[in-house]
Order: structure tokens, then C-alpha cells, then sequence
């Protein structure tokens, strides 16, 4: 199959986002935990997060944009109290994970809706996914409204990772796949993910070695 420009723009809308959203292929989800500056919590599926640097440490995620009149609480809780976390989702958290991202009012929290566990890490002043096995903590460093799409570019600091022992490699690495971690594709597909392989540093002199 072939598809040019105008033949994708011709798409029926939700035919084309469905079609673009699972292009990337494989891509880590996780729910993103907020709270407003009440303390009210929620919780949102995210699988637009992505690396942006190591020094300082740094992760990056897209929020898509809100049809008129409706409410963006993980976007505006972010930029209320700078503060939300990353919560990786095992294949036994999907589905209740993938309800989050159903439009329930603000005072309706998703944890409480879809049956996840707030936890509460100081300094981090916005709540943790108790169960996650991989639990990121961020303050929010940078956030640009992007005039392309009026989606928005938000780059957190990374101030706390948590994750078991056994899943640290000798290099510094985490092992996902020791963690039970699913990976996404488009908006609605959970997949368990294979150990896969790692080589050693690429070098022109010499071809890739098997770690």
C-alpha cells in the first residue's frame, strides 16, 4: 500500500489518527500522576514520552491538544505545580491503566476510578503509581506550546527513580525486561516485550559484538 499526502489528509479523522499513531511502532506508556494545587489527584496514559538528555537528566512527552471546551487536568496540573511522575505499566495494569484516559470530570480522580494506589514520595509533590514497578519523579523544566498542531512539548527534570535491585545491569542500565514493562502502539494496543538483544559501543574499525 501506498499513501500520499493528499490520500492521508482524505482519511476519515479517527481512520487517520489511528493510522498515524501506529507508525512509530513500538513506544514505551506509562500513566502520568498529578495533583492540582488542592491536592486532588489524577492520572493520564501517556505513550508520546521520550529521552531528551542525560546531563542534566531529562525526559520529554507530548500532550495532544483538547477539543474545544474540554479540560486538559494532567496538562494544567503540570503547569500549576510543576510537579507530576511517570509510572511504567506491567501487562496486568493495562486495562485499567488504559481507562485513565476516558474524559472523567476533575473531581473525579482516575486513581480511586480505575483502581490504582497513590504514593507519596517527598520531595516529589505529585503522587506515584504504589504498584508500578519502574517510578519516575519529575519537575517540570520546560514546556512550549507548538504552533504546528497545538499539541505541547513538556521536558521534566528527572529528581527520583525507583526501581527493584535486581533489574540494574553492571553499566548503569535498567533491565525492562526483568521489570515485566509493556510497550505501546498507537493509542489502544499493550504489548509484552521480548529480552531482545544489546551489543557493545559501535566502533567503524570493527562490527557490533553481542553483550
Amino acid at each position: 500500500m501506498i499513501l500520499g499526502k493528499r490520500e492521508i489528509e482524505a482519511l476519515p479523522r479517527r481512520y487517520r489518527a489511528a493510522l498515524i499513531n501506529s507508525l512509530p511502532g513500538y513506544k514505551p506508556v506509562v500513566l502520568a500522576g498529578t495533583a492540582d494545587t488542592k491536592g486532588h489527584t489524577n492520572l493520564s496514559a501517556i505513550n508520546s514520552c521520550f529521552h531528551v538528555g542525560a546531563v542534566p537528566a531529562l525526559l520529554g512527552m507530548i500532550i495532544r491538544p483538547a477539543p474545544e471546551g474540554t479540560e486538559r487536568h494532567t496538562l494544567e496540573n503540570i503547569l500549576d505545580t510543576g510537579w507530576y511522575t511517570f509510572n511504567a505499566l506491567t501487562p496486568e495494569m493495562t486495562q485499567r491503566g488504559h481507562h485513565t484516559s476516558a474524559r472523567f470530570p476533575r473531581e473525579q480522580s482516575e486513581f480511586e476510578a480505575c483502581g490504582f494506589e497513590p504514593s507519596w514520595q517527598m520531595p516529589i509533590k505529585a503522587p506515584f503509581v504504589a504498584e508500578s514497578p519502574l517510578q519516575i519523579g519529575l519537575k517540570l523544566a520546560e514546556h512550549q506550546p507548538l504552533d504546528i498542531n497545538g499539541t505541547h512539548l513538556i521536558i521534566g527534570g528527572v529528581e527520583s527513580v525507583q526501581f527493584s535491585d535486581d533489574a540494574l545491569r553492571d553499566d548503569g542500565s535498567v533491565d525492562l525486561h526483568t521489570l515485566g514493562l509493556v510497550a505501546a502502539v498507537g493509542l489502544d494496543a499493550y504489548h509484552e516485550v521480548a529480552p531482545g538483544q544489546r551489543y557493545a559501543y559501535a566502533k567503524a574499525d570493527r562490527p557490533p559484538e553481542l553483550l
